[in-house]
């Protein structure tokens, strides 16, 4: 990325998240003290119509925040109108003493219910991922572009396999993970670096067929782009709460290993060929 590119990335997500945080405290503003913000902007008080000022800034500020993490324009402009939508429908609840009916507020939230539907279709549309994902240069791995989480089975020295979950992030041709220094798979893996994975649940319950696999741990600039990749697949998961959880956890678990997972493309081994190998590579 070219230095001016970088330049214009940092402008353009600065003004949006500036603006974006600006709208929300406004809304917020309206919402909780409407008169003080009249007084300021120096307009006549209306309490139910500054209600509704704040539910759409806030609506515009969500937006425009979650357009820096969601790659989806459809998800996003969803969860932005669904929640002006749903501010404005507490506001004529709220505000029934001021004006309106009942009938109104009832209409407004059967748009908030609809919304949220439709929300969740998109989200089982994207297969639950909002981030930025790259497509897939292999038929092995097309399936694996939107998977959240897979099944990583590793073997002890005899052989015996061990299996964990963990998310996923393809790109091209090679599919990437993290997990801790000090983790037994990591340990596995220094030992022998032969693996089979496919598709799970966040709960590790499998939901597809196995395939082998190797793995190769990372360093420098390639470790840099496995932790980019998972964060734009997983901008909250893995682009706040995992990065927070390994750095409480560091001294006990040691540092974030990034890996690089390569699909096998001379079939499918046995268990017991990854346990020979195993042997054959400590001997």
């Amino acid at each position: 990325m070219s230095n001016s590119s970088a330049l214009a990335r940092v402008y353009l997500v600065a003004v949006t998240a500036l603006t974006g945080a600006t709208f929300i405290g406004i809304g917020i503003w309206c919402l909780v003290d409407p008169t003080s913000f009249a007084e300021v902007v120096q307009f006549p008080a209306h309490l139910h119509f500054l209600h509704d000022v704040g539910a759409f800034q806030l609506g515009l500020g969500v937006t425009l925040l979650l357009a820096l993490i969601w790659a989806d324009s459809l998800a996003t402009a969803l969860a932005g109108f669904a929640v002006a939508n749903t501010v404005h429908t507490v506001n004529h609840v709220v505000d029934l003493e001021l004006g309106g009916s009942t009938l109104q507020a009832w209409l407004l939230a059967a748009i908030s219910v609809q919304l949220v539907i439709a929300f969740v279709l998109r989200l089982r549309q994207l297969g639950y991922v909002l981030g930025r994902v790259a497509p897939a240069t292999t038929p092995t791995l097309a399936p694996y572009v939107r998977q959240k989480t897979i099944n990583l089975t590793t073997f002890r020295k005899d052989g015996t396999p061990g299996t964990s979950p963990v998310s996923i992030v393809v790109d091209g041709d090679r599919a990437y993970f993290r997990s801790f220094e000090r983790a037994i798979k990591v340990r596995r893996l220094r030992r022998n670096p032969n693996v089979e994975f496919g598709p799970a649940t966040g709960s590790g319950k499998s939901t597809g067929p196995v395939q082998a696999g190797t793995v190769r741990l990372l360093e420098g600039a390639e470790y840099r782009k496995a932790a980019r990749l998972l964060r734009r697949k997983y901008p909250l998961l893995h682009g706040v709460a995992v990065p927070t959880a390994h750095r409480l956890m560091r001294s006990k678990f040691g540092r974030t290993v990034h890996a690089e997972l390569i699909p096998s493309t001379s079939g499918h081994p046995t268990r017991a060929d990854s346990a020979l190998r195993a042997e054959a590579t400590r001997t």
